[in-house]
Parts: structure tokens; C-alpha cells; sequence
């Protein structure tokens, strides 16, 4: 009889990566330039399942998280410095502000379902509510419990985008030629890099480092863990394909101005009706707090892991860590900042960083204390080609800053 395999670990990546970033930067990228970028979601799928292969299977390997095996890898004092304060510096900014845009982006979410609730002229109630519920998932210390919470929000961002996606009708030989038939229009190229930072997330390689090692906890488990793979990240792109999708039929071309999130249901709902708006809505809140969830808990995996604390999920060094990530995203949501500010920023330095952290990753896949199950030429290759092209794309998205492009 044909079994459903079980979801482990992988769900944490989906459910980090499909955030209000997510669908902000994809509805962006399908407003502005239809289906022509769907090339580089792909490639950030494949990308994504090769670096997190070898997050998890470090993990299991070693039985450590990729903050510590960094730390243990960097023999000399200068260079431990350098890499712990970059990763320490990555993680911190870039959960900040994905914490910020996570919290802000479910309250829209909200807002699109229940309308604006306000504690007082400055302060709405959505955020604090959201931070109320991440905080008393992550509270539990309980991967299981966890997990679970995950699975079941993952579930419904799924069903939401994907019954949005339906209603809207999208071309599909326009979607097949644009997913892949490689080109980058005028103006594209930041948009390409945010579409890449926001699939392969540098802080999901110690999210599941570290959880798939207290998942599985012998090398004959890496078959499994590779399995875990491809459903819930290949399901995270499909996800993404949907929302840019949807925003290509809905609004390319058509002169409808996007600017934030906060845009996308009432424009959607003259075109295809209040279940589409409803529906986008249901979805951004489930986008925002599975991300809310995950964001904190990687900034605790990957902060305990380099600076050689406590990577017990249940410790109280390690709830501190999280504890702060998630009131730095509820300050950040309270003040009022356009969410999409915010969150752009953490995409385009997030693509930015990538290939410094995948750099890592690789280099100590090939430690000979691995073994056998250390990276064979092949996945070197694969590996290496992700890197080169992470690194092209991150030196066209500074150039593209600084007015060279």
C-alpha cells in the first residue's frame, strides 16, 4: 500500500523561507516583470535543495549544528573571530529585520480577514497577538511540538496561494517559457536577487543543521534526511510560483501600482472578487507566523552554535536568544515602519551574504574527519556551480546599488 513519506526537518526550511518576504518580493517580481523571472526560482529551489543536503547531512554526521562545526573548524584565533562575527552579524541583522517584516506582514494578514484592531492610537493588536502565539510555540521546547505547528501552517499558506493561483488563471505557456527560458529584462536584476535571498536563506543551513541532527541521530539516517527534501522544499517554490503567478496575470501591464504587501488583496479583489482578496490574506498571515516561528529559532541554533553556548531547545540560553529576535520583530512591527522596507533590505542582504556561508558550508564538507560521508566530486560540482553563480549575483545586485548597472 502506497505511504505518504513522513515530513522531518525540511518543513522548518519551507516554512522559514515562504515569509511575507516571500510574498511581497514574488508579487513584486510578477507585477513588474510578468512570468520572465520564474528562471531564477528555480534555480533557487535546486540551489536550495543542494546547500540544505549538506546542512542536514553534517548535522547528522556530526551531531552538531553548522555554528558549532564552523567554530571547531577554525583552528587559528583571528580567523575563528572573523567568521564567528560574521555569522553572528548576518544572523542578527538579517533576523531582525526578516523578524520585523514576519510579525508586520501576518498583522496585514490579519487586518485583510478581521480589519485593523488598535490598542490605542499607535499600537494595533495584531502584532503583539502574533508574538503572543510564536512565543508560546517556541516556549514549549519541544521540537515536535514544533514541527507540528509548522506542518499545519505550511499546509494552509498552500492551500491559500494555490486556490489564488487557480482563480486567477494564469497562462501557462507564458509560466513554462518564463520558468524555463533563461532572461533578465531591464531593471530585473535586484529583483532577481531578492527572489534568490528569498528562497535560499543563509540561516536555514544552521536551522537545519542543527534540527536534523536532533531528528536523526546515526549516518544510516542521511538516506532519510535526503528524502525529507523533496517534498517541502519543491512544494516552497511551487508556493512561490504560484504568488508571482498570480501576480502576472492580476497586475503585468495593466498599470496597477504595488508597493507593499498591504496592496495585493484590495487589488486583487475588483479583478477576480473578495475570495481572491480573502485568500491572499489567509495566507500572508500563515507566511508571517510560520516565519516568525522559524526566524528566532535559527538566530538561537546558529548564535549557541558559534559563540559555544547552550544548543539545548529547551535551555534558557537558548530561549534568551530567540526571546530577543522575537521582541526585536514586535518592536520593529509596533513602530510603524512599511514593512516592505524592511523586508527588502533583508532580501538583498541575504542574497548578498549567501555565497560567504555557502563558502563555508562546502569547505567543511570536505574535512577529512567526515569519512566516507564527506562530499564525493559530484556534489563538489554541484555545490560549486551554486556558489559561482550566488557570487555573480551578488556582485551585479552591488553593482546595481552603487549605480554601476
Amino acid at each position: 500500500m502506497f505511504k505518504l513519506p513522513k515530513i522531518g526537518p525540511a518543513i522548518l526550511v519551507t516554512a522559514a523561507f515562504i515569509g511575507p518576504g516571500t510574498v511581497i518580493t514574488a508579487t513584486l517580481a510578477g507585477a513588474n516583470f510578468g512570468f520572465s523571472l520564474l528562471w531564477a526560482l528555480l534555480f533557487s529551489v535546486l540551489a536550495t535543495i543542494i546547500l540544505q543536503e549538506m546542512a542536514a547531512r553534517l548535522g547528522i554526521v556530526t551531531q552538531r549544528g553548522l555554528g558549532e562545526n564552523i567554530r571547531s573548524h577554525c583552528h587559528t584565533p583571528l580567523i575563528k573571530l572573523l567568521a564567528c562575527t560574521l555569522v553572528v552579524s548576518a544572523i542578527v541583522i538579517g533576523n531582525a529585520a526578516y523578524q520585523g517584516g514576519n510579525i508586520a506582514g501576518a498583522s496585514l494578514g490579519l487586518t485583510g480577514i478581521f480589519g485593523a484592531t488598535q490598542l490605542s492610537e499607535q499600537i494595533s493588536l495584531w502584532p503583539l497577538l502574533i508574538g503572543l502565539l510564536a512565543f508560546t510555540i517556541l516556549f514549549t521546547g519541544s521540537y515536535r511540538i514544533i514541527e507540528k505547528a509548522l506542518i499545519l501552517l505550511v499546509a494552509i499558506m498552500s492551500l491559500a496561494f494555490l486556490a489564488t493561483f487557480i482563480i486567477t488563471k494564469p497562462n501557462l505557456t507564458e509560466l513554462f517559457s518564463g520558468l524555463f527560458i533563461p532572461s533578465l529584462p531591464s531593471g530585473a536584476t535586484l529583483t532577481v536577487i531578492a527572489l534568490i535571498g528569498t528562497t535560499v536563506v543563509p540561516y536555514n543551513l544552521f536551522l537545519h543543521s542543527a534540527s536534523a541532527s536532533e531528528k536523526w541521530r546515526k549516518p544510516e539516517h542521511i538516506k532519510e534526511a535526503k528524502k525529507d527534501l523533496f517534498i517541502p522544499i519543491p512544494l516552497g517554490g511551487l508556493i512561490t510560483l504560484a504568488i508571482v503567478s498570480t501576480a502576472a496575470s492580476a497586475f503585468f501591464g495593466k498599470n496597477i501600482a504595488i508597493t507593499n504587501a498591504a496592496d495585493i488583496a484590495p487589488a486583487l479583489q475588483p479583478l477576480f472578487g473578495d475570495l481572491a482578496g480573502i485568500f491572499i490574506a489567509i495566507g500572508l498571515f500563515s507566511a508571517g507566523i510560520s516565519s516568525a516561528v522559524t526566524a528566532p529559532l535559527a538566530a538561537s541554533y546558529a548564535l549557541n552554535g558559534v559563540l559555544k553556548l547552550d544548543n539545548n531547545i529547551a535551555s534558557l540560553k537558548f530561549k534568551s536568544i530567540w526571546f530577543i529576535i522575537l521582541l526585536l520583530g514586535v518592536f520593529i512591527a509596533i513602530t510603524g515602519y512599511q514593512p516592505i522596507k524592511i523586508i527588502w533590505f533583508a532580501q538583498v542582504t541575504n542574497g548578498i551574504l549567501l555565497p560567504l556561508i555557502a563558502i563555508f558550508l562546502v569547505w567543511i564538507m570536505n574535512s577529512k574527519q567526515l569519512g566516507q560521508y564527506k562530499n564525493s566530486t559530484r556534489q563538489n560540482i554541484f555545490a560549486s556551480i551554486v556558489v559561482v553563480l550566488t557570487l555573480v549575483l551578488s556582485a551585479r545586485s552591488l553593482m546595481s546599488a552603487f549605480g554601476m548597472l
